[in-house]
């Protein structure tokens, strides 16, 4: 009940587009589709009184119009304050009294085995509450998000539960529901929801300056593979941008990044998960391997690029 209080439906709709003949028109929709544009729906989390929302960014995305459906029925019209497409968050605001805010899980409690609570609006048919176990953490790799950390989870996940909440048997927010592995387009058992450590800090970026910040190398690179053990060994660089920061620093294509102010690189996820987590102007030390020799290296970390829709 507690957290369900804090969980709502949304709605956005898309403008209709210029009338096409029908065997142009995507996925063979009727003329009365096209006419009224498409729609579709999600769930989001109330995470202020002042009517700031967290939900996925491809829950809004592209969206002309965006309504949502709060606890008791009452429909608000909501507005975007900033999204960020590389964790695939968002958050909107509505004007609304009376709001109840979702309380937020420690990072730290979030153990395999633990009990959880999917909250959200699965096929549109309302509100629902499933349950599961987390299966494992600190998923990646996936190709979902540019950064990820995920939550996997065997609490049923559904279309529509989008942007919903996983919660502890207490009520607080654990992730935000994202992603399902799945053959069918239905729950297998396989979910992935976003850690709240992960969204907390991109939903305070948003709400204080409408955007995301993250640090920025300038650099490509692969794994490194340890020869002997099979272990990962840091992140090789393999292409360096002309002007960029690790130009400027003096790194060099064939540098091994091995750390970051002495936390260790094992490979290339690391490079870019460490190097986002600094600020833009930050002064990092870099320790590479270069010709079997270690060198430190100063480097002054970048604005990262906008993500551009693929």
């Amino acid at each position: 009940a507690k957290a369900s209080a804090s969980v709502v439906n949304i709605y956005t709709r898309k403008a209709p587009p210029r009338q096409l003949p029908g065997w142009l028109r995507p996925y063979g929709g009727s003329d009365e589709e096209a006419a009224q544009g498409q729609s579709s729906l999600g769930s989001g989390v109330i995470v202020a009184a002042q009517g700031f929302i967290l939900t996925n960014n491809h829950v809004v995305e592209g969206a002309d119009e965006i309504a949502v459906m709060l606890p008791g029925g009452k429909v608000a019209e909501a507005r975007v304050v900033g999204t960020d497409p590389e964790t695939d968050l968002a958050v909107l605001r509505v004007e609304a009294k009376g709001l109840q805010p979702i309380t937020f899980a420690d990072p730290a409690s979030v153990q395999i085995g633990d009990i959880v609570l999917a909250v959200g609006d699965p096929f549109g048919v309302g509100q629902t509450v499933t349950q599961g176990i987390v299966s494992a953490t600190g998923r990646n790799r996936l190709g979902i998000n540019t950064f990820e950390n995920f939550i996997q989870t065997d609490a049923a996940i559904n279309p529509g539960n989008s942007g919903g909440a996983l919660v502890d048997t207490s009520g607080h927010l654990v992730g935000i529901n994202t992603a399902i592995y799945s053959r069918s387009g239905g729950s297998q058992g396989i979910g992935f929801a976003i850690p709240v450590s992960l969204a907390r800090q991109v939903m305070e970026q948003i709400i204080a300056t409408g955007r995301v910040s993250r640090g920025w190398l300038g650099v490509s690179a692969r794994d490194v593979i340890h020869e002997s053990t099979g272990a990962a060994a840091g992140a090789a660089l393999v292409g360096i941008q002309r002007g960029g920061p690790a130009d400027r620093a003096g790194l060099r294509a064939g540098d091994t990044v091995v750390s970051i102010n002495d936390k260790a690189i094992t490979d290339t996820a690391a490079l870019i998960n460490e190097t986002a987590a600094l600020s833009p102007g930050t002064r990092a030390q870099f320790k590479v391997m270069r010709d079997r020799e270690a060198v430190s290296l100063a480097v002054e970390l970048g604005q990262r690029p906008v993500a551009r829709k693929q």
